[in-house]
């Protein structure tokens, strides 16, 4: 059984010349995504992203890339290939949305515009504050003693 997962996890990471990239990054996470102008399905790790992002919240958050350059089903018109690892589910979506984002822009000049507007090309900056010696945590202190 296992043989057969990998004969079929490697069917479909054909490794294909005609893409476009984008890497998305959050928090301590990053995406490579790599957008086939085909028909397909885009995985994530091996996984349908329905599978992986199986909230609707989610779907609205990757598939907003694709809205804003008016395709309103992504796997209708293209394929893609995303490798996503370090940090949580939600810092991964973040990425993921980037990177995606990043890889429509490098198409046409009109999407990188809409794209812009809509403010997904923009990395969100915000990482976690390191600790303080003699601190707790980053800013919680002991709890102070007048005598």
């Amino acid at each position: 059984m296992k043989k057969q997962q990998t004969e079929v996890h490697k069917e479909i990471m054909k490794p294909r010349k005609d893409f476009i990239s984008g890497t998305g990054r959050r928090k301590t996470s990053v995406a490579s995504v790599f957008l086939y102008k085909e028909k397909g399905q885009i995985l994530i790790n091996g996984m349908p992203i329905a599978e992986y992002f199986p909230s609707e919240k989610e779907t609205l958050a990757w598939t907003k890339p694709f809205h804003a350059i008016g395709v309103s089903h992504p796997e209708a018109q293209f394929s893609a290939t995303i490798k996503v690892s370090g940090s949580g589910k939600s810092a991964q979506l973040g990425a993921v949305v980037l990177g995606i984002s990043r890889a429509l822009a490098k198409i046409d000049e009109e999407f990188e515009l809409n794209l812009k507007k809509l403010d997904l090309l923009t990395r969100d900056s915000r990482m976690v504050e390191r600790k303080k010696p003699y601190l707790r945590k980053a800013r919680k202190r002991p709890q102070f003693s007048k005598r």
